[in-house]
């Protein structure tokens, strides 16, 4: 399986028509990546938030839903005047995962019961 790096994303975006638009200004690659594996091996994902084409919530799984050719769900979300779109091209992708160990475990613990399957099976995904 594919690894998901700066590169990959910024050839997503260069390449292709992004529907949704960016309210985040930087996004973490190694996220996108967990997520990427995981929808990748047909784990199944809660919708994203989206308020007339603007990411409210799930930035994240939508570029990794982009990059896996994977469908999301589109939950009604809320934005205000304060809300910024921010050109894909300007999102800063960083390296530095933003998730601590607990955070990841929590996060596959979560997913292994939405798609009621065995944790070692997401950890098993994510090697």
């Amino acid at each position: 399986m594919e690894i998901v790096t700066k590169q990959i994303i910024q050839e997503l975006i260069e390449k292709n028509q992004i529907e949704l638009y960016s309210t985040h200004s930087k996004l973490c690659v190694p996220i996108i990546n967990r997520i990427y594996k995981k929808m990748s091996a047909g784990i199944e994902f809660a919708g994203i938030k989206v308020d007339n084409n603007l990411i409210c919530d799930g930035h994240h799984r939508y570029v990794a839903s982009l990059l896996a050719n994977f469908s999301l769900e589109r939950i009604s979300g809320s934005s205000t005047s304060a809300t910024l779109i921010v050109p894909w091209q300007s999102v800063i992708f960083v390296g530095e995962d933003w998730d601590t160990l607990a955070k990841i475990n929590m996060l596959n613990e979560q997913d292994a019961e939405f798609n009621n399957i065995p944790i070692q099976k997401i950890v098993e995904l994510l090697k």
